[in-house]
């Protein structure tokens, strides 16, 4: 097994996954008001830890559909204890390898791509999954223009894609995404990174056809 995959199932069963949810709960949320949700969509959340972002798309108006997907099948144990809504749909599965017929309007994933084996492949994996015109929002807190974070794969001991700002978002264009970013701060968080530097979100539009 490997340690993410074991990590994430370790997390599940003693509340971390809980916690994670408190942690980006309020950056992600205030992204997510950032998008405009007024006509039918389908979404997915990769990386969907206990599945507290997919319940929340999903109580949305417009959505016909919101899947997540997490390569711990303890994750996605927690995630389906949760359902709320038969809108949503939870698969043990990583991106590389996900089996799914159908293409999604929004893909989204928060502190997870940086653990898949290639960044590469998962965003290509992505892009391939997004209808024209759609969209991928992908979330970080880790990334070396935030140095407080940067040491964070030598406390977790697990394999983490550690990078730059810049090559996050060439790794978007090379899959042929057109790309910007945002950073959203919790500006009266006690964590200085919160505060100065906070989430860093990259955002690809697949161009239209």
């Amino acid at each position: 097994m490997d340690g993410v995959r074991k990590t994430f199932d370790e997390w599940a069963q003693n509340g971390r996954a809980e916690l994670m949810e408190m942690e980006h709960g309020k950056n992600v949320l205030k992204f997510l008001k950032t998008i405009s949700f007024e006509k039918p969509f389908t979404f997915l959340d990769v990386g969907c830890g206990n599945g507290w972002v997919v319940r929340k798309i999903a109580s949305e108006k417009e959505c016909k559909k919101a899947v997540g997907i997490d390569k711990s099948k303890k994750m996605v144990i927690q995630s389906k204890k949760k359902i709320e809504s038969k809108k949503e749909e939870y698969i043990h599965t990583d991106i590389e390898s996900m089996k799914y017929k159908g293409k999604f309007d929004f893909i989204f994933s928060m502190e997870s791509l940086y653990y898949a084996d290639s960044i590469e492949i998962a965003l290509e994996k992505i892009y391939k999954l997004l209808k024209p015109g759609g969209q991928f929002f992908c979330g970080t807190d880790f990334y070396t223009d935030n140095k407080s974070t940067a040491r964070w794969a030598g406390i977790m001991k697990i394999q983490m894609h550690l990078h730059s700002k810049k090559e996050w978002r060439s790794f978007f264009k090379n899959v042929g995404f057109d790309v910007k970013t945002k950073h959203i701060k919790d500006l009266k968080n006690k964590k200085k990174w919160k505060r100065e530097y906070g989430t860093l979100f990259i955002i690809g539009t697949k161009p239209a056809k």
